[in-house]
């Protein structure tokens, strides 16, 4: 029964994990528009690095300044895909898939605030007073997490309409 809906919802959350490895999840820059510069500092994370670079505007030069590992981050999206698309194959035993879920939820909200946590610690890198923008690496998780929640409400639908059949026979 692969062709039910919380199957294209958990399909989605496995392939948003997925896409967080690919994207950035967090950048600041230094650089000002208003002020005439010729180096500013740049800092970029992704699911397995942060990057504290120096950047030049009169050249396309970049000066690495610095590396973080933040490859926790995708050991989390990595084994959070990998449970849910086992669940996928579990379609005939609704109430393991709904633990299965759980467990991708809490691994997804462990990535979730891994990011948060390396960010947090990213931001004092260079001029605390400038913010730094969460990019759309960062939302994914929320994202599957919200496919997750509906497709774990499909499943228990499901399983009440089971379960309501064995009770009329």
């Amino acid at each position: 029964m692969l062709q039910r809906v919380q199957t294209i919802f958990m399909t989605i959350a496995a392939i948003a994990m997925i896409l967080m490895l690919f994207f950035p999840i967090w950048g600041k820059s230094q650089d000002n528009p208003e002020v005439e510069q010729d180096e500013y500092e740049y800092a970029i994370m992704n699911a397995f690095e942060l990057r504290y670079e120096l950047r030049s505007d009169t050249s396309d030069e970049v000066k690495l300044l610095g590396t973080q590992n933040t490859f926790l981050l995708s050991v989390g999206a990595i084994a959070a895909a990998l449970v849910m698309f086992f669940s996928i194959t579990r379609y005939k035993n609704r109430m393991t898939q709904v633990k299965l879920n759980a467990l991708f939820s809490l691994l997804t909200a462990a990535t979730l605030v891994g990011s948060y946590v390396y960010t947090s610690k990213a931001n004092q890198l260079f001029d605390p007073n400038l913010v730094g923008s969460y990019l759309i690496g960062f939302y994914l998780p929320i994202v599957a997490m919200l496919n997750n929640f509906l497709a774990n409400r499909f499943i228990r639908k499901d399983e009440k309409l089971v379960r309501s059949a064995d009770r009329i026979r």
